[in-house]
């Protein structure tokens, strides 16, 4: 009984530990589209992307 409970608690920290590491490497992908995103992707604001003559310009992008 008490060994059992024993392994349930270091598979419960394993647990976290794993993910504890998923969350950071989420956190860090989020951040990295969130920087992409925001760097003006399609060059409008730079003159860089093509235009249709005659359209409306719209305030975002993608």
């Amino acid at each position: 009984m008490m060994g059992s409970t024993l392994e349930n608690k270091v598979d419960m920290k394993r647990r976290m530990k794993e993910l504890q590491s998923q969350v950071d490497e989420l956190k860090d992908l989020v951040n990295t589209l969130l920087s992409v995103i925001c760097e003006e992707p399609d060059g409008v604001h730079t003159g860089a992307a093509p235009t249709i003559p005659g359209q409306a310009h719209t305030k975002f992008c993608m």
